[in-house]
């Protein structure tokens, strides 16, 4: 009877919550420590003449450090900061504070970002990932060639002051060959042509609506009603106008063929 009654209380229908997450976690650190005694490695580095592996905490935290970076690359990197720096004053010059609200605008700068970036990503992935997965170059000679492409690109949109610039900060020769420039003084220097590229476009994208907004400020000083927001009366001409002009189109057109190709 008692053998009965333990075995009834131990059935995993009547285990507690509590219970299967300690069971849950004891099995894991088991796990862990069993892939630390067999040597279970996820990244190996080879440079041609050796082969060196390392220990699964450093390659978490060589992974984990790599994917914080993701993000900070897409932002400056790509396309991504022109488009959504433009998107951000077609907003403000619409006059709507969170419609579209920023989530939505960050997808449809990633959503062109992606589709803007293509050729390159496919180059990067036919001669840089594919090379090295099929263990034809190292890990080095993959970034290296994965780095031309998206050096191109960032070259084509940085301008030429930007680019002195960040070479006389860097205290470098103005007048370096390109393909002798580093990265990191592309990087900033791709990242100040864009936002100056961005404004620039941003303020042909304010000119329509700001003379709306003046026409209904006249005209409501004319009437005498100076109390009303000329604010409240413009936004639905703006948003009229917008979308007889199919705004939305144009302004994806026109982000997409402000980038060079090289």
């Amino acid at each position: 009877m008692l053998a009965s009654s333990t075995l009834q209380r131990w059935h995993p229908k009547t285990l507690s919550r509590g219970t299967l997450v300690i069971i849950g976690l004891v099995l894991l650190l088991g796990s862990k420590m069993a892939w630390a005694d067999n040597g279970l490695t996820f990244l190996t580095v080879n440079d041609g003449q050796s082969e060196q592996e390392y220990s699964v905490k450093l390659q978490i935290l060589l992974l984990m450090t790599a994917l914080s970076f993701l993000p900070a690359f897409l932002l400056m990197a790509t396309s991504f900061t022109r488009i959504i720096v433009v998107l951000a004053i077609l907003r403000q010059a619409l006059g709507l504070q969170q419609s579209p609200p920023n989530r939505v605008l960050i997808g449809i700068a990633l959503c062109l970002s992606i589709l803007i970036m293509r050729p390159v990503w496919s180059d990067v992935y036919e001669n840089a990932f594919l090379p090295y997965d099929q263990g034809e170059i190292t890990l080095m000679q993959a970034f290296s060639t994965a780095e031309k492409p998206v050096r191109n690109f960032m070259l084509a949109q940085t301008q030429q002051n930007s680019l002195e610039q960040m070479l006389r900060i860097a205290n470098e020769p103005v007048d370096s060959n390109v393909d002798d420039i580093s990265f990191a003084i592309v990087l900033p220097a791709f990242v100040i042509s864009e936002l100056k590229t961005a404004f620039q476009i941003g303020f042909m994208l304010f000119i329509p609506f700001l003379i709306i907004d003046l026409v209904v400020a006249s005209v409501l000083m004319a009437m005498g009603m100076m109390m009303l927001s000329p604010l409240i009366v413009s936004l639905p001409f703006k948003l009229v106008v917008f979308v007889l002009v199919d705004g939305w189109a144009m302004t994806v057109g026109t982000l997409s063929a402000s980038f060079s190709t090289g």
